[in-house]
């Protein structure tokens, strides 16, 4: 069986020229300078018989001389040592005695410095040197593919066999001796092989290791931008590959040295491996399309109340995995802007789903029996809550809204999320989600983009949320403040006075307290507010208005629109305030 031979053996496309020194049939060939170089690679070899041979050579091959060409001025070598080292040559033997005696110290110097390898061959034919090298180099190319085609077909059947990414990713470690891990086209972690112990598999970002040389942001999203295909020397050692079906682009495959030194050539058995994943990724998203489907269905009909009874909810989301016998909370989170036109031909899933399966990434591996369904254009979870846990539930997803945020897999589109209130009864989950929309909804207009907010903070910004129109609201708040709606520094300080006066229920001993002012200095302010907005002192009505156009105010969407609103008059205020005295 192929793989029957040491892992630790290193193969690679053609041979290292230490590994030539070691062929039996060259015994007697010397390094003579360049020692630090020999691991170089050897392909092909070249035979030198005109002074000019720069030109003709190329990477990893080694060059065979007797010298001839140079013998009149054996110095020209060490410009050819320069030129062969840049042109990325494998290294230089030179059988000495007819036309060279001896190398130059100059030329050994220059190798050494630049750990060119210096070869010194015994008498042998250079037919023989190419029959014997080229030989060993094709002997082990045919390994290396056969080694390929072995690992792609039995990934092949693992995968008709049923077994998923994990025991894949796990296959792959153990035959190629390196730790395998697999990403999103983000940078997501999808498994990851024990670092401790090559060939274990472990899932998602637990346990990934600070010592494999990846850089990683702090959701432990793998920065895969900063990861070039193919082999890298290291240190580590790392063979980097695309995982690609068609144009569908599902990630990367990352494989690092742990058992053995990787070589060159692994990256073609990596990247038929990779092919096998991109089938099984495949594979799990079609399945997971699917069940997706099942799932919002079903979430669908319990949040239109047309699932059943509360026992048989229970019961058929307990079939699916989801613990709705519990404390639960409603999470809805929508992106912010309108989504831009999505170009099947760029290889990348839409959006939403990218975003949907972040969410389910990140929800699931802390609660694997929390719902979590996308519903149109919006992600819907049904989180359990422990009911002997303290503090703000916010607190509780804060985390799960940086891990999907941006780097983190959810895309770099801003999001909002809204919060319920807890519940403990089934049936009241379609009033939880529309407590969560409404927390998202006003959420947005309140704080902007990326708002995290929970129902039971809202207050009158629930109603006022309703309002469609934010001119409308821009109008209210214009007519009630007046030039006081100005955004203005003094206008700013002034309403700051105002709200904390009726925070305190217009008590001025304990506002300038508050407000760390002197008494006739709040006194003054007062007066200064009923010139401008009218006698709020002794009109409730008007207190009423001014109160609600302070949190209007405070929306994102109105003070957005308020500048371009001329405020009325002075006069008209004072008016409005006298007609509400009289009455």
């Amino acid at each position: 069986m192929i793989f029957d031979r040491p892992v630790q053996e290193s193969w690679g496309y053609g041979i290292s020229v230490a590994q030539m020194l070691e062929l039996p049939e060259l015994a007697g060939t010397t390094c003579v300078a360049g020692a630090a170089g020999l691991r170089r690679r050897i392909e092909r070899l070249n035979v030198m018989e005109v002074p000019d041979i720069g030109p003709w050579m190329r990477e990893q091959e080694l060059l065979l001389t007797t010298g001839y060409p140079l013998r009149e001025d054996p110095e020209q070598l060490v410009d050819l040592v320069v030129e062969l080292d840049e042109r990325g040559a494998a290294g230089l033997g030179i059988k000495l005695g007819r036309y060279v005696d001896e190398l130059p110290a100059s030329v050994l110097a220059e190798a050494e410095r630049r750990s060119f390898p210096v070869l010194t061959l015994p008498d042998l034919g250079f037919d023989d040197v190419l029959s014997v090298v080229l030989s060993e180099v094709l002997n082990r190319q045919s390994v290396l593919l056969a080694r390929s085609e072995h690992l792609h077909h039995e990934l092949l059947q693992r995968i008709t066999a049923g077994e998923g990414l994990a025991e894949v990713a796990d296959h792959v470690s153990r035959l190629v001796g390196a730790r395998v891990l697999v990403t999103t086209a983000d940078g997501r972690v999808l498994v990851e092989t024990d670092r401790t112990e090559p060939g274990r598999a472990a899932h998602g970002p637990e346990g990934i290791g600070e010592d494999d040389g990846l850089e990683r942001d702090p959701t432990g999203r793998v920065r895969v931008e900063t990861l070039a295909y193919g082999f890298s020397d290291g240190p580590p050692q790392r063979i980097v590959v695309p995982v690609v079906a068609g144009r569908q682009d599902h990630g990367r495959l990352v494989a690092t040295a742990t058992r053995r030194t990787l070589e060159p050539a692994d990256e073609h058995a990596l990247r038929r491996a990779a092919t096998v994943m991109a089938l099984s990724i495949t594979k799990q998203r079609e399945l997971a399309a699917v069940e997706s489907k099942y799932e919002g269905d079903f979430l669908r009909d319990v949040l239109a109340g047309r699932a059943g009874d509360p026992e048989e909810v229970v019961a058929h989301a307990a079939m699916l995995g989801w613990r709705f016998g519990q404390p639960a909370v409603v999470l809805v989170a929508q992106h912010d802007d309108p989504p831009p036109p999505f170009r099947p031909a760029a290889g990348a899933a839409p959006p939403q789903d990218r975003f949907f399966a972040a969410w389910r990434s990140v929800v699931r591996s802390a609660d694997p029996g929390a719902a979590v369904v996308s519903l149109g254009g919006e992600v819907v979870v049904v989180l359990g809550i422990d009911p002997g846990r303290g503090g703000d539930v916010r607190d509780l997803v804060r985390p799960f809204v940086t891990r999907v945020a941006g780097d983190g897999g959810g895309g770099r589109r801003t999001f909002c999320t809204g919060l319920s209130r807890v519940f403990t009864d089934v049936g009241h989950l379609p009033a939880a989600y529309e407590q969560a929309r409404s927390a998202v909804r006003v959420g947005r207009w309140l704080q902007g983009p990326g708002a995290v907010v929970e129902f039971d903070s809202l207050g009158i910004h629930r109603l006022l949320s309703l309002v469609s129109d934010p001119g409308e609201l821009a109008g209210f708040v214009a007519d009630t403040l007046g030039e006081l709606a100005s955004d203005d520094a003094e206008s700013e300080d002034l309403r700051t006075t105002l709200q904390a006066l009726l925070d305190h229920n217009l008590n001025v001993a304990e506002t300038a307290r508050h407000l760390l002012f002197h008494y006739n200095t709040l006194r003054y302010r007062i007066t200064k507010l009923e010139r401008m907005i009218g006698p709020f002192t002794t009109d409730a009505h008007l207190r009423l208005n001014i109160a609600v156009a302070l949190q209007a105010l405070s929306l994102r969407s109105v003070s957005e629109v308020l500048p371009q609103r001329v405020p009325v008059a002075r006069s008209a205020q004072r008016g409005s305030g006298d007609a509400g005295r009289s009455r």
